[in-house]
């Protein structure tokens, strides 16, 4: 009976260790959205550098199912919207200066204006590279840079990479963007593949 007893404590002791280092789900995507503005967490990464803010924050795969499913939910279309984007990495990258978009530091002086508009807009697959430690690159495989210049406090693009195992089987990912011309010189962010590989689901 007592080795009985154990044997259950046991049990329970290891589902319960199982279930706790397993994927969160959360009931709403508000929930999600507050677990990952934690930066204990490992979704999100900031750094302030001459004035621009940076954050690196990480979109788990039912975000982009959510946006894309609305209110019409079934188990088969969640699914296949999981299998969609559950093949990429996505990282929305966020830049301010002073707490507003980079292209209000560059209003008056309309060269500087256009060429940052050029570089957002076309060439951030140039500025922003990923890289293990081994120095294997990840190729972007799309970014979204939406212009809404004046409806936000920051320059907000979303960047999309391939989610394969040899890369995440690392401990980390190098993200590195370039002077976008504000002299700060190379940002860099050491990402953690663990809570990659752990991220956060909804309950559909």
């Amino acid at each position: 009976m007592p080795n009985m007893i154990i044997r259950n404590s046991l049990f329970i002791f290891f589902l319960f260790l199982f279930y706790s280092c397993g994927n969160k789900t959360f009931d709403t995507s508000e929930e999600l959205y507050a677990y990952l503005a934690e930066e204990n967490n490992g979704y999100k990464y900031s750094k302030e550098i001459n004035g621009v803010t940076y954050i690196l924050q990480y979109r788990p795969t039912d975000l982009l199912v959510k946006q894309e499913i609305g209110d019409s939910i079934t188990i088969d279309k969640v699914n296949q919207l999981r299998g969609k984007y559950g093949k990429n990495l996505y990282f929305n990258l966020s830049m301010s200066k002073n707490g507003q978009e980079l292209l209000n530091s560059a209003v008056g002086d309309r060269g500087r204006f256009g060429q940052m508009v050029n570089d957002l807009a076309f060439y951030m697959n140039e500025k922003v590279n990923v890289y293990t430690p081994t120095k294997d690159t990840l190729d972007m495989l799309d970014f979204v840079y939406p212009r809404i210049y004046g409806m936000s406090n920051a320059t907000t693009i979303m960047l999309v990479y391939p989610r394969e195992e040899k890369y995440l089987k690392e401990e980390y990912l190098n993200f590195t963007i370039d002077d976008l011309g504000f002299y700060t010189g190379e940002v860099r962010f050491k990402v953690k593949t663990k809570p990659l590989k752990n991220e956060p689901k909804l309950n559909f």
